[in-house]
């Protein structure tokens, strides 16, 4: 059987069963908000395709999801058993995904977010929950590096925006966190938006998860350098220090990464990166070197009653 046949025949499986009404009532499928107002400010599908369309994800075991469909499948695999993909170890259910080559499209990984959010909305658990918010750097951010006290709800989508993440944010409207870490902004660098653009995007989507969730932590994580040509890193650090301003007036905390990453020439450190964007395994070992040390800051940080 053909390989791409294959894929197709796990993907129904697992999206069936995982949408049935014969599973457990959290993990019904429900539909993903589609007002006009929310929609517009969406970029084309088109021009959303997932990053790791056809790239390996080498910071992944060979045991572990190396592309975007197998990381989906995974994903649906783990809902069917009324569980979270962060929570359970990173060779599960290989015989779902093992041979899966084909991507799922930006509206399929975010009707998947948004049933992850369902599940976690209903959980019982009184242990703290805390959400990655972003684009691929965050979707592909490994479970086994997260700290395993905490519940953790991975809302990273490849390709993502501020205007999309914007556009989503009510998905997460019943999940009540106690963090949430957000890192967005250099996929709309690389579209072409302005500095100011994505500022202000930020700072509404800081504000509208204040509202949402008054109890809750909000990081803003600074955008990392990288080593594209397209991406002046000069940009980027003007950006992250007014991101850092940003924070500070709105009550959130500000993680500084860029300086971890950064060589001496303001660029990604080349051991950190697969292909001067996405990171390596060093590189999300250093991501989660930075959020063991800023721990503690987080932790004594008052919520914002803005």
């Amino acid at each position: 059987m053909a390989t791409s046949t294959v894929f197709a025949l796990a993907f129904a499986s697992a999206f069936a069963s995982a949408s049935s009404a014969s599973t457990l009532p959290l993990l019904e499928m429900f539909p993903v908000q589609t007002g006009v107002s929310a929609q517009s400010k969406l970029q084309p599908e088109s021009s959303l395709q997932p990053e790791f369309s056809s790239t390996i994800a080498s910071n992944w075991t060979r045991q572990s999801p190396r592309s975007g469909g197998q990381l989906y499948l995974q994903r649906l695999a783990a809902l069917q058993i009324g569980k979270l993909y962060t929570r359970l170890p990173s060779d599960s259910f290989g015989e779902v995904w093992k041979d899966a080559i084909v991507q799922p499209t930006y509206q399929q990984w975010r009707k998947l977010l948004a049933l992850e959010s369902k599940a976690v909305s209903k959980r019982r658990s009184d242990r703290d929950l805390s959400i990655l918010l972003g684009d691929s750097l965050s979707l592909w951010f490994p479970g086994d590096r997260l700290k395993p006290s905490q519940i953790w709800l991975n809302q990273g989508i490849s390709g993502d925006t501020t205007w999309n993440i914007l556009a989503r944010l009510p998905d997460l409207v019943n999940t009540r966190p106690s963090e949430i870490y957000l890192m967005a902004g250099i996929n709309d660098l690389k579209m072409g938006a302005s500095d100011s653009e994505i500022v202000w995007n930020i700072q509404r989507i800081i504000t509208q998860l204040q509202t949402m969730h008054p109890n809750a932590k909000i990081i803003v994580e600074s955008i990392l350098p990288t080593r594209s040509p397209r991406i002046p890193n000069d940009r980027i650090a003007g950006i992250n220090r007014q991101l850092n301003t940003i924070a500070q007036q709105t009550g959130a905390t500000y993680l500084d990464l860029f300086s971890q990453f950064a060589d001496q020439d303001g660029q990604i450190l080349t051991e950190y990166t697969t292909d001067g964007i996405h990171l390596s395994a060093q590189g999300y070992a250093a991501w989660q070197s930075v959020f063991q040390e800023s721990s503690s800051k987080v932790a004594a940080s008052p919520v914002s009653n803005q």
